[in-house]
């Protein structure tokens, strides 16, 4: 996101503008993405909604097709278990180095993006909970202070959005959360891990449950 003040360029406003839309469910799985279409909605030449629709097939949330049109990804079961896969390994160990570095500062930023996810969880309010639980985990790597690990969460950033917003319980994944927090204050790694894979399963099963439920159920 574009902080006040600073110049975005067009083709980033188009890729944020489109990637919330996808990551929303505002823009369904297998709907078009006609680049003329987009130009027109987003008051745009077709340049930067091109440029966006190359940024998301990169980031994984966008099939292209030939020419000028692409469609949402369609999740399948299969990649749903590749990336609670590599969301295993990655976050036990972030949620590790998370409590054994935590600092002060990064508590507190952590602390805050949490109240923003029970407050949202609270009303109801499943776009705001699901982007601040999102939010969480990318502040847990933060927190963990490994620049690798930090370029790989960015380099799966969007995917993770994807499947990080598939649960339906908005106050149990907050809860969740809410404990994994107190176990990183806390600095007691153990639990953090005991948590951090109760916290992966129930995330794979509210992702598989979705995925695999039938359109109208």
């Amino acid at each position: 996101m574009a902080q006040p003040g600073t110049f975005e360029p067009e083709s980033e406003r188009v890729t944020r503008v489109l990637r919330d839309e996808i990551l929303d469910g505002v823009r369904a799985p297998g709907s078009k993405l006609v680049e003329r279409d987009l130009a027109a909605d987003l008051g745009v030449s077709r340049v930067p909604v091109r440029d966006a629709l190359r940024a998301l097939v990169a980031e994984g949330l966008v099939t292209p097709r030939p020419r000028t049109w692409a469609v949402v990804r369609e999740f399948t079961a299969s990649d749903v278990a590749d990336l609670t896969e590599v969301r295993s390994a990655f976050e036990v160990l972030t949620f590790r180095l998370a409590a054994q570095r935590r600092t002060a500062d990064g508590l507190s930023r952590l602390r805050a993006v949490l109240d923003a996810e029970l407050g949202a969880a609270r009303t109801g309010d499943a776009v705001a909970a699901h982007r601040a639980a999102a939010d969480f985990h990318e502040a847990v790597t933060a927190l963990a202070a490994n620049e690798l690990l930090g370029e790989l969460e960015r380099t799966l950033r969007s995917r993770m959005r994807w499947l990080l917003g598939q649960h339906d319980d908005l106050i149990g994944v907050a809860r969740e959360h809410e404990e994994l927090f107190g176990a990183i204050e806390g600095g007691d790694v153990a639990r953090v891990e005991e948590l951090v894979v109760a916290h992966l399963e129930s995330g794979r099963a509210a992702a598989a449950g979705r995925v695999g439920a039938v359109p109208g159920d």
